[in-house]
């Protein structure tokens, strides 16, 4: 709904007899988390990449150990994350028919250079251009967000149900203000239709927080692929729905940055999505 469409039956039924198992890959990434990330979390340095973004010796720790545990079961998949040159990216994504896992190894690197215990890896595998399975594990609360095309979302193995509409007014809202444009920006800190806002630094993790009815509705300017294509499967599987400003599919499997518009239910999207074209001009 919102992110992509399902597969038929029977081709939902040879992805589940093919794909990688999600209790597996949790463990995988739980197991790494906790040697790699926990240790070091209050005890990281932050450097700054040329974009002016975080980064710390954690986050290549993190997505070379993934990289690794992943091509060593499963080689027959490319690999694209997130630390990675653009032109290895790139090539990544150009060399993907057999399927590629896309990784955020450390979503929320300036919340745990800077103590806030807001951070996750979100780890997706994309096949046929589309994310099959999706993966956003939260390593200080131990909570993992799953969901495999066409078989619902989960959170630590419970269903991630459909929620009942509710009236905008009545909603948190989760806000990236630095990254939307600035017009917009001053309507939703100024004229705001929601009951209050939050943002919490995670990209990965706001998605599966609206995923879980923890949100309601959502805005951000500006996401590269791994920052919505574990998320955002996530949140399509629990029943939400997402466009980009412009009212396009947020997942377009490229490199380009996407903005994002979602709601933990349908008919609140469209409530939600009419106001920000309103105040958009």
């Amino acid at each position: 709904m919102g992110y992509h469409s399902a597969a038929p039956a029977h081709g939902r039924y040879a992805e589940r007899t093919m794909l990688p198992d999600v209790e597996t890959l949790r463990s995988i990434i739980a197991t790494v988390a906790a040697d790699e990330a926990l240790p070091r979390f209050r005890a990281s340095r932050a450097e700054y990449k040329l974009d002016g973004s975080v980064i710390t010796a954690t986050d290549r720790r993190m997505q070379e150990r993934m990289r690794g545990e992943l091509q060593r079961r499963w080689p027959e998949y490319g690999f694209l994350g997130e630390e990675m040159s653009v032109s290895e990216q790139r090539a990544a994504l150009a060399d993907s028919d057999a399927g590629l896992w896309c990784l955020d190894p450390l979503d929320g690197t300036s919340n745990f250079a800077s103590g806030l215990p807001f951070f996750a890896v979100s780890l997706a595998l994309l096949v046929g251009g589309r994310p099959r399975i999706g993966l956003v594990y939260d390593p200080v609360h131990q909570e993992c967000f799953t969901a495999r095309h066409g078989e619902g979302a989960y959170l630590n193995g419970e269903r991630l149900l459909a929620r009942s509409e509710v009236e905008l007014r009545r909603c948190i809202a989760c806000v990236d203000f630095k990254r939307l444009p600035g017009p917009l920006a001053g309507q939703l800190a100024s004229a705001f239709p929601y009951m209050s806002q939050r943002n919490i630094g995670a990209s990965a993790l706001d998605w599966c927080w609206v995923a879980a009815g923890r949100f309601q509705v959502y805005i951000h300017g500006g996401q590269k692929l791994w920052d919505y294509a574990a998320g955002g499967l996530v949140l399509n599987e629990a029943g939400g729905w997402a466009r980009t400003l412009e009212g396009e599919e947020v997942y377009a499997g490229g490199l380009e940055t996407r903005s994002v518009v979602a709601a933990v239910t349908p008919g609140l999207f469209q409530a939600w999505k009419r106001w920000i074209d309103e105040h958009s001009r």
